[in-house]
């Protein structure tokens, strides 16, 4: 049963992951047209930049105060936070499993 529950976060994870792949590039889009200070910030790759990443979940998108682009990194974000806390709680109880088992 635990590892059901393990796979169960993997698929959570998953589907934070498609969100993900909506909602980043079209922020990074959005930074690019709009804001190019955040772009030079951010840098060439942005989309698999650990550094980039570590900006959206600090909430970096507040500084440039647009509604247009908290509406789209904010879901990339959410997704970002469902795929870490979706891979964790796996790992946790993927661990449960071989302790007890």
């Amino acid at each position: 049963m635990i590892l059901f529950f393990s796979l169960l976060f993997v698929a959570i994870a998953i589907a934070g992951f498609c969100a993900f792949v909506i909602f980043w590039p079209l922020s990074l889009v959005h930074i690019r047209d709009r804001h190019p200070q955040l772009q030079s910030q951010l840098g060439e790759g942005a989309f698999a930049r650990p550094s980039a990443w570590r900006w959206l979940l600090r909430r970096g998108y507040l500084t440039a105060n647009d509604g247009n682009l908290n509406g789209l990194a904010s879901p990339a974000r959410i997704s970002l936070l469902t795929i870490i806390g979706g891979l964790v709680c796996a790992a946790l109880l993927w661990l449960l499993a071989v302790v007890i088992g």
